[in-house]
């Protein structure tokens, strides 16, 4: 079992993990900009981008590439670096590295180095959007970008559809028609769901309906999304075990999964061949 409780004792420099702003400059935490100030030098998925940060709030600290397509090149200079007890900050061009982005190699290779790693809070679009989506915000599954191969992503969605969290996923504007309609086949085109599109920016939307309804809001998209799915229905063999529930507790097993109280009432009822308003009244106790 490995414990890293204090940093004091290392010889080593320290590897700090800096979430940038996913749009808006504000968003910049004070200590974020203080530790781009402070260390040796930053890794950043693209210098360029990153550069227009550091402009912004006035940072002169040397950066250095790191990036998908140069990670095994880069990590043996990055631990030499900090073995030589200088410190770094690893940024992606936006949110928290290792979330769709960069940085979990690296991390893996510090810890097994014994070098500290240290992460900073900050800005994340999946959880940023989850908390205004009116989905059930827990449990809440985080996914990222699903398959582009359409017969390997039909599987990975397959297995998905009785997921009981909500489900957070990424997508490119030009691909969110085809998996949208992915996920529609998948998980049944009257799951509900919600697009974010432009977090923080100026141009921010929330689209929230069925997945056969967000299809149609994908015709012309722009900016980068996150697809917020609703909780599967049970799987079938969970399904029987249900039927040992009360009405009650059947109906509060589907709220607790983040469905509407007149909507668990619904399914209930055609679920057990029963009256809607009888168990509407049982479950107010009216």
């Amino acid at each position: 079992m490995q414990v890293q409780s204090s940093f004091a004792n290392h010889q080593t420099g320290t590897l700090y993990l800096v979430p940038t702003p996913i749009g808006n400059l504000d968003d910049m935490t004070m200590r974020a900009v203080k530790t781009l100030q402070e260390v040796d030098m930053i890794a950043a998925e693209d210098t360029r981008n990153t550069a227009k940060l550091l402009n912004h709030f006035d940072i002169t600290t040397k950066q250095i590439s790191f990036h998908e397509h140069n990670t095994q090149q880069r990590i043996p200079e990055l631990l030499q670096y900090l073995r030589d007890g200088r410190s770094i900050a690893q940024v992606s061009d936006a949110g928290m590295p290792s979330i769709s982005d960069p940085g979990k190699e690296l991390v893996a290779a510090a810890i097994a180095a014994d070098i500290p790693v240290v992460p900073l809070p900050g800005a994340n679009a999946g959880i940023t959007a989850l908390i205004a989506s009116g989905l059930a915000p827990q449990p809440f599954t985080f996914y990222g970008f699903v398959q582009r191969k359409k017969s390997v992503q039909a599987e990975e969605l397959a297995a998905l559809a009785h997921h009981p969290a909500t489900l957070i996923f990424y997508e490119a504007p030009h691909r969110l028609a085809k998996t949208l309609t992915a996920m529609a086949e998948a998980f049944g085109s009257d799951r509900q769901a919600v697009l974010a599109r432009e977090l923080t920016k100026r141009y921010e939307e929330f689209a929230r309906g069925t997945l056969a309804e967000l299809i149609e809001q994908a015709a012309t998209p722009r900016g980068e999304y996150v697809i917020l799915v609703a909780p599967g229905p049970a799987a079938p063999e969970e399904e029987a075990e249900d039927a040992d529930l009360s009405v009650v507790d059947a109906v509060q097993a589907l709220i607790d999964a983040g469905a509407k109280p007149n909507a668990a009432i619904k399914q209930v009822a055609k679920e057990r061949n029963l009256e809607r308003q009888a168990i509407y009244n049982e479950f107010h106790e009216i």
